[in-house]
């Protein structure tokens, strides 16, 4: 049985961020909860009501997309492909893209990271990661939810993609991965529950 956990999705954690320290009020009802750690709010006068409009009516799109490549397991030849090409190539660049997925830069550049904030807030969420980590392997959520892993597993979930988000927040993504808080991960009552929602 092999499944991927990844717990630091770069894309989802950007877009997550962009929607807070931003402000942006997207629409839609499937969006995931607010993030546990709240970053600074962003105040930058090249950053507009009019491009904060822009941007609240794309973060869904981006959201969408990001979350189902994040849910796929990837390919390992793509990074030995990648040390067959130039520098600076075509074809370099879209398999890096393949390998990252869509995100919020590609749409937007980086004009909404040109704060402090960003870093600040990474880096907090980061450590705050780094110290919940378990000092026992059996003390790993997966570990302590096994049986409901098993299940999901045969079932066919490859990837369990985890965000820095309050509440709990399950959802499929892709055909082979489950999309879920960490404060989901880390209950095991509610690691259960969403696991039994991929079988």
């Amino acid at each position: 049985m092999v499944i991927t956990v990844d717990d630091q999705p770069g894309s989802l954690l950007e877009l997550l961020w962009v929607r807070e320290a931003h402000q942006l009020q997207p629409g839609g009802d499937d969006l995931p909860p607010l993030l546990s750690e709240t970053p600074l709010v962003v105040r930058d006068s090249a950053v507009d009501a009019e491009t904060r409009a822009a941007w609240a009516e794309a973060w869904p799109r981006v959201w969408d997309a990001a979350a189902a490549h994040a849910g796929e397991k990837r390919d390992p030849g793509v990074f030995e492909e990648i040390q067959r090409t130039v520098v600076g190539s075509t074809e370099r660049a879209d398999l890096l893209h393949r390998i990252v997925g869509p995100n919020w830069r590609d749409l937007f550049g980086d004009t909404a990271f040109n704060s402090a904030s960003y870093r600040t807030w990474s880096d907090a969420a980061a450590h705050t990661q780094l110290m919940a980590l378990p000092a026992k392997l059996e003390d790993s959520p997966e570990r302590r939810s096994l049986p409901g892993l098993i299940r999901a597993w045969q079932a066919g979930l490859t990837k369990i993609v985890s965000i820095p988000c309050r509440g709990e927040f399950t959802r499929t993504v892709g055909r082979t991965g489950l999309l879920l808080t960490n404060t989901t991960r880390e209950d095991s009552d509610g690691y259960q529950r969403a696991l039994r929602t991929f079988v």
